[in-house]
């Protein structure tokens, strides 16, 4: 079962993580931003980058962690298709495992211009489920 999903907004997309944990949540979420631009599956994890961020809230910090991707992403040329994320407090440290764009083979369909506070949460579900959302601008 994926660990992530898009859900439905107005003018924009929302992405969703779930996991046993916030920072499984968080990959989640990572890889649901991803799926906005192209298929994960067909990423090779050639290159590591280290993200690290903090904040006031679990809230904020995925929003820090996404934009984070996307600043990466856009400043490297690259597409992140693995991440292993560690939250301890709200100190946040991450990999993003990927590979420079290839456009001709991930035939990128958008270029995400920031995570947003729109329909922000992380929160357990009604399942215990950890569950890390917001939309993302694109």
């Amino acid at each position: 079962m994926a660990n992530w999903e898009h859900f439905h907004h107005e003018a924009d997309i929302g992405v969703r993580g779930r996991g046993s944990s916030p920072a499984a949540a968080f990959e989640g979420a990572a890889l649901a931003l991803t799926a906005v631009i192209t298929d994960p599956a067909g990423i090779r994890s050639e290159t590591e980058v280290e993200i690290t961020c903090e904040a006031p809230s679990l809230d904020v910090l995925l929003v820090d962690w996404l934009n984070g991707l996307i600043y990466e992403m856009t400043t490297r040329s690259m597409l992140f298709g693995g991440f292993a994320v560690q939250i301890d407090e709200l100190r946040l440290t991450g990999k993003a495992m990927g590979e420079p764009v290839d456009r001709e083979r991930h035939q990128p369909a958008v270029e995400p211009k920031g995570a947003t506070f729109t329909e922000l949460r992380v929160e357990r579900d009604t399942e215990g489920q950890w569950v890390a959302q917001c939309v993302v601008d694109v």
